[in-house]
């Protein structure tokens, strides 16, 4: 099996948690790709994230760090197809997570669409639960990424 046939094209729609958000930003899309890309910095407009940090840039085969209500997570960078669409995932606390990012120009400002997935013994044994915090943070994180671009300063 090739490294590619190891990674994911997308989230995985068969498993027992999907989201799905969006939401239309009055900012450029070079702007919103520039913040939510700059992973470094998301903990001065995603006040979910309390620390985060990759070493290197955002590619795929990257890895990124990150801590969020006291988890700490590790994200692999599947793909990357700026300023459009970005793909990560991996498995944390049991947990296995898709998470897809898809950004589309709309006249001066951006549609913003995230999915993520999850699966693994935690959502299995709680999926009700599970889906609705994956939910709120998926429309929170969101919320915060629109704040952070449409702020002027």
């Amino acid at each position: 099996m090739t490294h590619s046939e190891l990674t994911p094209g997308g989230i995985d729609e068969t498993a027992p948690v999907v989201s799905r958000h969006s939401i239309r930003i009055a900012a450029p899309i070079e702007r919103v790709w520039q913040l939510h890309t700059d992973v470094g910095a998301w903990p001065r407009w995603q006040t979910d994230i309390e620390s985060a940090r990759i070493d290197g840039p955002v590619t795929p085969g990257n890895t990124f760090h990150w801590t969020s209500a006291g988890l700490s997570i590790g994200s692999t960078i599947y793909a990357v197809e700026a300023p459009r669409r970005i793909l990560w995932g991996g498995t944390a606390h049991g947990i296995t997570a898709i998470h897809e990012w898809r950004f589309e120009a709309d006249g001066d400002g951006t549609l913003v669409r995230n999915e993520e997935s999850w699966s693994g013994d935690p959502v299995d044994a709680d999926t009700e639960n599970s889906r609705k915090l994956l939910g709120q943070s998926l429309g929170a994180w969101l919320e915060h990424l629109r704040r952070a671009a449409e702020d002027p300063a």
